[in-house]
């Protein structure tokens, strides 16, 4: 057992990441705290994280302009 309190439910678990691809291009995501998204840099797309679950679908996510 640990000692570490329990992270709200809207908390994104960033351990997620490691099991995580991008649906389009199958590469890595990147989260963003700020915004609270997975972006895939390679597909231009940023997915939401909605009440700490992220939101894998085309359709919802937000086209992202490469820097």
């Amino acid at each position: 057992m640990t000692d570490t309190p329990p992270r709200p439910a809207s908390e994104f678990n960033r351990h997620m990441l490691e099991a995580l691809v991008c649906p389009v291009t199958q590469t890595a995501l990147h989260y963003d705290a700020a915004r609270q998204e997975l972006v895939s840099r390679a597909a231009g797309l940023a997915f939401p994280i909605r009440a700490g679950i992220p939101v894998m679908l085309i359709d919802e996510a937000r086209q992202i302009k490469a820097d």
